[in-house]
């Protein structure tokens, strides 16, 4: 059974509106899946998942053409109006039931320990307080819990760190919908109690030009059953 949730309309209200970005990164973001590999890479993030997962961060729901069929539910937060409603497009040709829910990271409308796997992808750059954001990842895993996240985030030479630092502090995030482009998801991971498994380096565009939004990391974490285990 499919669960549409109505809470998911355009109507709702949000704390976040980035309209002109959103209908940039819509755009942009369809042409990127073949041209830059982003949907191998989807493949790669989501291969292997099963049962309940949570979907922080769904934009326009480009992912949910790529769950395994052992997922029995994704619950996909989209706080950005625009966004959402093509998340609930998406979701009606998905082959796992979605629903497509209001809400910010930092403040997740679900319950406790309640997901087996969390999916983070190209959301850390905007969430507005990281680590309360991953404090409310870890509440809505349950212990042993998986987070499959692929971000971007600082990398390159001191030239180009200090390029991405220039650019957070001046206009990136206000023209990019809230990203910033020198934060190290990783370490955010890590201090917040993740136990960090394999992950490796992904540039995009592979050969083209390296670019300050080029430095991603796809990889995977889990929740550890002891509160405070590092």
């Amino acid at each position: 059974m499919r669960l549409l949730s109505t809470r998911s309309g355009q109507m709702a209200r949000s704390p976040v509106s980035h309209p002109l970005f959103a209908r940039c990164y819509a755009r942009i973001s369809v042409g990127a899946e073949s041209r830059l590999g982003m949907a191998g890479v989807r493949q790669r993030l989501l291969a292997g998942l099963s049962g309940r997962v949570i979907e922080i961060g769904a934009g326009n729901g480009l992912n949910f053409a790529h769950y395994p069929g052992a997922v029995a539910e994704v619950v996909a937060i989209e706080p950005e109006p625009l966004l959402r409603s093509l998340a609930l497009r998406a979701a009606l040709r998905a082959q796992v039931p979605v629903d497509v829910v209001p809400g910010a990271a930092e403040a997740l409308p679900v319950k406790s320990e309640a997901f087996d796997a969390a999916v983070l992808s190209l959301v850390l750059c905007s969430v507005r307080d990281v680590e309360r954001a991953l404090g409310e990842v870890r509440r809505v895993l349950r212990p042993g819990g998986e987070v499959r996240f692929f971000e971007h985030g600082r990398g390159g030479g001191r030239a180009m760190t200090l390029t991405q630092r220039a650019l957070d502090r001046t206009l990136w995030p206000a023209v990019a919908g809230g990203c910033h482009v020198s934060r190290d998801p990783v370490a955010a991971l890590r201090a917040a109690g993740f136990r960090l498994g394999p992950h490796r380096r992904v540039l995009l565009p592979e050969n083209g030009p390296a670019l300050p939004t080029s430095y991603c990391t796809l990889g995977v974490a889990w929740r550890e059953d002891e509160p405070d285990a590092r």
